[in-house]
């Protein structure tokens, strides 16, 4: 019984933060407010999730982790091409891009990962270490690095600022894909 209050408690923090930070900006909403919102103690936040950041963590891997999950495994685990795991990635963002809900998924990831917020992800396709063996031939670091790249760019172009307001063409799109493919795939400064 403890257990199933504990987990709808939870998922009460989950909506309530969601409905708030679509409708706001992040640092604009407080824990006081999520946990009124979701009719919890004003503890909860802290209870369930330790911080508001863990708050946003959850929620944003609850929401957005399911659409790459399957897919990224299934075209990593065949070995497949940078190109066609930018095409996984990508694939979600645009399917978000054209829904209002998902455009504001996609602004609360841009705030959330843009800003610098201190951030220590869960599922297995948000943590950087899961993308770095897929350039096996760069050094971690570059890796690192050029994926980190990767992500900024395309979390700013579908979710940062004024990107509400701009759709997506489907030449800019496929000049998005060709750009991260390219940074991803160039050779590193060692192998010139």
């Amino acid at each position: 019984m403890t257990e199933k209050l504990s987990s709808d408690t939870r998922g009460r923090l989950l909506a309530a933060a969601e409905r708030l930070l679509l409708t706001e900006r992040y640092d604009e909403v407080s824990v006081r407010a999520i946990c009124a919102a979701a009719g919890a103690n004003p503890a909860a936040v802290h209870y369930h999730f330790g911080s508001k950041e863990a708050l946003v963590t959850a929620l944003l891997e609850d929401r957005l982790g399911p659409l790459w999950a399957d897919r990224l495994s299934m075209v990593t685990d065949a070995r497949g091409s940078v190109a066609e795991v930018v095409d996984v990635v990508l694939e979600p963002f645009v399917a978000l891009a054209d829904d209002p809900v998902g455009r504001l998924h996609l602004r609360l990831l841009a705030q959330f990962v843009l800003g610098g917020h201190p951030v220590l992800w869960n599922q297995r396709w948000f943590r950087m270490a899961s993308w770095v063996a897929l350039l096996p031939e760069l050094t971690e670091a570059e890796s690192r690095l050029r994926w980190a790249l990767a992500f900024d760019l395309i979390i700013m172009r579908f979710g940062g600022a004024g990107s509400q307001e701009r759709e997506m063409s489907q030449a800019a799109i496929a000049a998005l894909r060709e750009f991260v493919v390219a940074g991803l795939t160039a050779p590193s400064k060692e192998q010139k």
